[in-house]
Order: C-alpha cells, then structure tokens, then sequence
C-alpha cells in the first residue's frame, strides 16, 4: 500500500485495522487520513504520491501482468478448470 497526497494536501495513510466478526479476527489494511499536523506528516510526505501517480504505477503494473494473465488463461484452456482433477486420458473426471 502506499502514501497519498490528496489535493488538500492531507495524506491517505495505510494502517493495519484488525476487527473480531462472529467469532473469528480479521486482519486488514485500510487507509486513513492525516493533515500536516499529524506526527508522522513530515515524515510520510517524503513518500507520498498523487492519485494521477498511483493510478499510473498501477496501470504500468496491470500493462506489465497481461503476459501472465494470458499465459495463466491458455493453461486453463489447456488443462480445464483448476477445481477439477485432470484425466490424462482426456476423459472428465466423475465427481
């Protein structure tokens, strides 16, 4: 997760959240956001980018996956559903 600077100049912080739900505890990052006046402003402002900049990196990153993404697909198209055992004989399994 990274650091943004919203155009107000407050920053989108990512911090760790853990919540007990039915039992269970559930860990997660969620974002929050700080103003200058903040500790850890001055310190966290050094790597902060815009929105426009994560969502190029992020772009950049998707473009760079398509080669695996279409690899992974071909393999499913290849040996079928991954939930599935595979028949070598080219048979379906009868579960």
């Amino acid at each position: 997760m990274y650091v943004i600077k919203l155009p107000n100049g407050n920053l989108l912080v990512p911090e760790s959240a853990t919540a007990t739900v039915d039992g269970g505890r559930y860990i997660s990052d969620v974002y929050v956001e700080i103003g200058p006046d903040d500790a850890e402003y001055e310190r966290l402002i050094g790597q902060a980018m815009t929105q426009e900049e994560f969502d190029e990196r992020r772009r950049r990153w998707q473009e760079g996956d398509e080669p695996l993404r279409r690899q992974f697909l071909d393999f499913l198209a290849r040996r079928g559903n991954p939930g599935h055992a595979h028949d070598p004989a080219g048979g379906h399994d009868s579960a």
